[in-house]
């Protein structure tokens, strides 16, 4: 239904399609049949005779009025139409025996009535101006106005071609006229059904389409063309972007699931090592680049003079190991040994680490060891090196959650050795964590030797320092020998950063050479971390650092089986305020009762000063860690040493397991030989208190000082200014 504006909802309601076959109706036939309609009109309507009680020349149903009931009729159009203006009655009367319309050539008093004929009072149905015509009836100015009434009509593309529910019903159709033609043809044209419309040309003469009126309709079927396809195209962009966005989002959850273990689903996938295995050559690696492990090149001499002649060890029936396995701390040089034998047999040489046989999907571990051994059988004779053993060699257990994770090492057991033999490939393997690799892996037939890689000797260390040494820039004076005794334990990576260390601050300090304390403070840095030379100390704390240290060097020079000292400072460094380094001179292999009680009796020395020097009042806890390190001497003497006398050659690994008794007697040993060593400390800083006091006062002088320095210091002698 169509509802009135608010002025007129008070008076009736009109279904909408009736108003719109009374605006078709009167618009399709306004120019040809107005003049003669307004005339009948005239001649047939009359104050006493209303056309809507009689028969009308215009029937209701033209009018799309049919539906009304005759007794309403009149009701609603004297609601709906106004009457004209009394002032304007006159005009209209005078006007009835003339023309159809009246056209005046006198002005009028404004500008509005002078164009139309009307005043602004006279205005139609719809706010228009109606024009005098020789009947005053509300029906006839009704027509006029409507004739003249600008409408909005409603148009829509061709998404409605193909709407069956809205169509405009015509109950009265005839010949299209030229100047009359009106959206009915539209409306016939987009209704038809599918059908060959055949050519645009043909649809035109076939809709006799004035040739006025061609050029616009085809621009507005091109136009309307143009935007459905447009709008075509951004529906199929948007329905791919919807297919990607779905597409995308099954991705996700695939993987999602993968990753749960609540489901079982396991991808397989070719990637990685999967592809072609490309072997490096080592020919600028040999032994001779390998130092500091002669025991361990002495073993893999055999594996490199089988791959160079395999005929000699076959033709007496022997056969090559499958595997070696070198163990050893990190840093000590097994992946350079690795490289090393195969730059000697001048082989290829396959390498991959551990973690990259190690992923998410099943089964692409074992793909991996497949596909390497498969490149090496075909490149034999040759080595494979794999680092980090025991990433994928590990000991197999029953895990729940992960249940194929033996599957990789399943497949490296059987290439190695399995019911395919891989003649003239030798596998190494190293690992610093031998205790978890899995025992069917370290069995002969597998790795059949385990070559140890140690932390290189005082000899070793030597000759890894005078390697790297040649590679830098150093001063004549350096001596690679004093530096190696004192970097007991370090591995050959360690002094090879040991070394880059010295360099830097060469570089740093600005000297075209690297000299012996260079590489002395890049060990200091190492060992006990960097300078702190920001710290600020006040004179008493320093003082009382410098009777701590000196008294460690007192004791440590004075007593026999000590070690000889190397340095001396109360520079901090890390958690320390100064300290004493001592230098063996050979590396020990074991120790004898007089060592440790003389390792014992300089860790005291410290609090002894001390004590001697500003009291028992003023000691300080400076001394911690030096008791520490007794005290672990003197258990180990009484606990799994056998050298106390009164608990004799027993060894005590776990005292809760023994009687309170046995408890209290070990500590009682422990407790006697922590006094009696603080009792030697304390007699021979009383007897050198004079060197005591002068090595303290040169460390509050000069800081730091050397085996040398001190030496002259004790003797009585005096330091050149530096």
């Amino acid at each position: 239904m169509f509802s009135l504006p608010t002025a007129f909802q008070s008076q009736g309601t009109v279904p909408l399609t009736h108003l719109i076959n009374v605006v078709q109706y009167l618009k399709s036939s306004a120019n040809t049949a107005v003049t003669t309609s307004v005339q009948s009109l005239q001649r047939d309507l009359s104050p006493e005779h209303d056309p809507l009680l009689s028969e009308p020349k215009v029937n209701l149903k033209d009018l799309g009025l049919s539906e009304l009931r005759l007794s309403h009729v009149h009701d609603v159009l004297e609601r709906l139409l106004p009457s004209i203006d009394p002032e304007e009655k006159s005009i209209s009367s005078s006007a009835q025996n003339s023309t159809a319309w009246r056209t005046s050539h006198i002005s009028t008093p404004s500008f509005f009535q002078n164009k139309y004929g009307i005043s602004h009072k006279n205005t139609g149905l719809f706010g228009s101006p109606v024009f005098h015509t020789q009947s005053s009836s509300p029906l006839q100015a009704a027509c006029v106005d409507l004739h003249h009434l600008q409408l909005w009509v409603q148009h829509r593309g061709f998404k409605t071609m193909r709407s069956k529910t809205r169509h405009l019903q015509s109950d009265s159709e005839g010949p299209v006229d030229a100047e009359n033609y009106t959206p009915t043809f539209m409306k016939s044209l987009l209704m038809k059904e599918k059908q060959d419309t055949g050519s645009l040309d043909q649809l035109l003469k076939q809709n006799n389409l004035p040739e006025s009126h061609q050029d616009a309709f085809k621009t507005g079927f091109t136009e309307g063309f143009m935007k459905a396809q447009a709008l075509t195209q951004r529906t199929q962009d948007s329905v791919k972007r919807t297919r990607l966005i779905i597409f995308v989002l099954l991705l996700v959850g695939l993987y999602g699931v993968s990753r749960s273990p609540l489901f079982s689903v396991r991808f397989r996938t070719t990637s990685g090592l999967d592809s072609a295995v490309d072997p490096v050559q080592m020919k600028n690696v040999t032994f001779e680049h390998v130092k500091g492990v002669e025991e361990a090149k002495n073993e893999l001499q055999d594996v490199v003079e089988f791959l160079r002649n395999p005929q000699k060890f076959t033709v007496l029936g022997g056969k090559l190991p499958k595997g070696i396995l070198l163990v050893g701390p990190p840093g000590t040089g097994k992946t350079l040994l690795a490289r090393a034998v195969a730059g000697e047999a001048d082989v290829p040489f396959y390498y991959a680490s551990g973690s990259e046989f190690d992923e998410m999907f099943v089964g692409v571990g074992a793909s991996r060891i497949r596909n390497l051994f498969k490149e090496a059988k075909a490149s034999a004779p040759c080595v494979i090196f794999i680092d980090e053993l025991d990433s994928v060699g590990g000991k197999r257990i029953e895990s729940p959650m992960h249940p194929y994770s033996r599957q990789t090492i399943n497949q490296l057991l059987a290439e190695m050795d399995g019911f395919k033999p891989n003649e003239g490939v030798i596998v190494i393997g190293a690992t610093n964590f031998a205790e978890a690799l899995d025992n069917a892996l370290v069995r002969p037939g597998r790795f059949d030797m385990q070559v140890t890689v140690p932390r290189p000797d005082v000899k070793g260390r030597t000759e890894i320092l005078e390697w790297y040494l040649k590679k830098i820039k150093v001063d004549s004076a350096v001596n690679a020998e004093i530096i190696a005794r004192g970097t007991v334990g370090f591995s050959g990576a360690e002094l090879e950063n040991l070394v880059n260390q010295g360099a830097l601050k060469a570089a740093a300090d600005g000297k075209d050479l690297v000299t012996m304390k260079d590489l002395e403070f890049a060990k200091d840095k190492i060992l006990m971390g960097p300078e702190r030379r920001s710290v600020e100390i006040d004179k008493r704390n320093k003082m009382i650092t410098a009777y701590h240290e000196s008294g460690h060097a007192i004791v440590a020079y004075y007593t026999k089986d000590a070690m000889p000292i190397n340095k001396a400072t109360i520079m901090p460094r890390g958690p320390s305020l100064g300290h004493v380094s001592l230098l063996p001179e050979n590396d020990r292999w074991s120790e004898t009762r007089a060592q440790l009680l003389a390792q014992m009796d300089v860790s005291m020395g410290g609090r002894v000063a001390e004590e001697l020097v500003f009291g028992n009042d003023h000691i300080t806890t400076g001394a911690s860690s030096d008791f520490d390190g007794a005290t672990k001497i003197a258990q180990m003497m009484v606990t799994r040493f056998g050298m106390s006398d009164k608990l004799g050659v027993m060894t005590y690994s776990d005292l809760t397991n023994h009687s309170p008794e046995t408890q209290a007697a070990v500590e009682q040993e422990v407790r006697a030989l922590l006094q009696n060593s603080y009792d030697r400390a304390k007699k021979l800083l009383r007897t050198y208190s004079k060197e005591h006091k002068l090595l303290a006062d040169a460390l509050l002088t000069y800081e730091t000082l050397d085996a040398k320095e001190i030496q002259i210091i004790l003797e009585g002698k005096s330091l050149d200014p530096r």
